[in-house]
C-alpha cells in the first residue's frame, strides 16, 4: 500500500507540472501578434538634441539628448549612441537611455557629418579625409582615407567603407584599411548624402531631386529613383526590411518606405527640427515565455524525480 501510495503521488505531482505546463504554453499561444520595438535616435540639427521614437511612430522623447552643438551623423553600437557635433568638431557618447558618457570623446575633428561603426571601431568623415577611432575614444589613424572630395554619408559592410561624396555626385570605396577599391564606384547621383546597408545593396539618398536610389555594393543599379518625391531627405537607415528616411527643412519628418519602394508611412514622426543622421536599434524579442515554460517543466520532472 505505501508503495502505491507513493506512485500515486509521484504521479499525481507530475501531472500537476504537466497542467502547469500546459497552462502556460496555452496562455502564451493565445497572445496576440506584436510588432518589434525597435527603437529610432534620430539628431535635429537645428534644436541640438537627439530624438527617440518607435518604429511605429509613437514619441518615445523627443528630446533624449539636448545641449548640443548642431548634430548631424550618429552611429549606434551595443548599448550606447555615438553623435557627430559640426559645430565644435567632436564626437559625443551617449547611453541610449540617454546618460551623457563622454560630451567629448573624441576632439579637433573638422564637420564630422558621418559616422559608422564595426566592431569596436569608429570610421568618421572628417573634412575631406576619413578618420579611424576605437569607440573609447583612442585615435587609431586621423588620416585613414585622404584626398576625398567633400563627403557626407558613411556605411560598413564586410570591411569595406561606402563614402558619398555630395560635390561630384558620386560613391567611393574603400577598405577600412584605409585601400581604395573604387572611388568612383556609383556615379551619376543628384547631391548623395545619406547611405545605407543592407545585404548586398547601397539605398542612398539624392537630396537635389527628392529620391532614394538602390544599387548593389558592387555599383550595379538597381533603380535609380526606388523611392522618389521626397521634400529634403538627407539621413537613412534601414530596419529589417523597412527604411526610415529624415526629411530636413520645412518637412522635419521621417518617412518609412519599404526596401521595395512602397510606402509605409511618408510623415511616420513629424514636428523635426532639421532631422538629419538616423539610427534604427533593434529590441531583442522576449524570452520570458521560454524560460518561464521551461521552468515549469524542470519544475515538473523535479517534482516527479522528488523521494517521499
Amino acid at each position: 500500500m505505501r508503495s502505491l501510495r507513493r506512485t500515486l503521488i509521484t504521479v499525481l505531482d507530475a501531472g500537476r507540472g504537466l497542467a502547469a505546463l500546459l497552462s502556460i504554453v496555452v496562455a502564451v499561444s493565445a497572445m496576440p501578434a506584436v510588432a518589434r520595438g525597435d527603437t529610432i535616435f534620430e539628431t535635429n540639427n537645428t534644436s541640438g538634441t537627439i530624438g527617440e521614437y518607435t518604429t511605429s511612430g509613437a514619441t518615445v522623447n523627443a528630446s533624449l539628448v539636448s545641449g548640443l552643438a548642431q548634430p548631424d551623423g550618429i552611429a549606434v553600437s551595443g548599448s550606447n549612441l555615438f553623435v557627430g557635433n559640426t559645430t565644435s568638431g567632436t564626437i559625443g557618447e551617449y547611453t541610449t537611455s540617454g546618460a551623457t558618457v563622454n560630451g567629448s570623446l573624441i576632439t579637433g575633428l573638422v564637420n564630422p557629418d558621418g559616422i559608422a561603426v564595426s566592431g569596436s571601431n569608429l570610421f568618421v568623415i572628417n573634412s575631406f579625409t576619413i578618420s579611424e577611432y576605437t569607440t573609447s575614444g583612442a585615435t587609431v589613424n586621423a588620416s585613414l582615407i585622404t584626398g576625398l572630395g567633400a563627403s557626407f554619408g558613411i556605411a560598413e559592410s564586410r570591411s569595406d567603407l561606402f563614402v558619398t561624396f555630395v560635390g561630384t555626385g558620386t560613391i567611393g570605396e574603400y577598405t577600412t584599411s584605409g585601400a581604395t577599391v573604387n572611388a568612383s564606384l556609383i556615379k551619376g547621383l543628384n547631391g548623395p548624402y545619406g547611405i545605407a546597408v543592407s545585404g548586398s545593396d547601397l539605398f542612398v539618398v539624392n537630396n537635389f531631386n527628392g529620391t532614394i536610389g538602390e544599387y548593389t555594393t558592387s555599383g550595379a543599379t538597381v533603380n535609380a529613383s526606388l523611392i522618389s518625391g521626397l521634400p529634403d531627405p538627407i539621413g537613412i537607415t534601414v530596419s529589417g526590411s523597412d527604411l526610415f528616411v529624415t526629411n530636413a527643412g520645412s518637412a522635419g519628418t521621417i518617412g518609412e518606405y519599404t526596401t521595395s519602394g512602397a510606402t509605409v508611412n511618408a510623415s511616420l514622426v513629424s514636428g523635426l527640427s532639421g532631422p538629419v543622421g538616423i539610427a534604427v536599434v533593434p529590441v531583442p524579442e522576449s524570452a520570458t515565455g521560454l524560460l518561464v515554460m521551461g521552468g515549469v517543466l524542470g519544475l515538473a520532472v523535479v517534482r516527479g524525480r522528488r523521494p517521499f
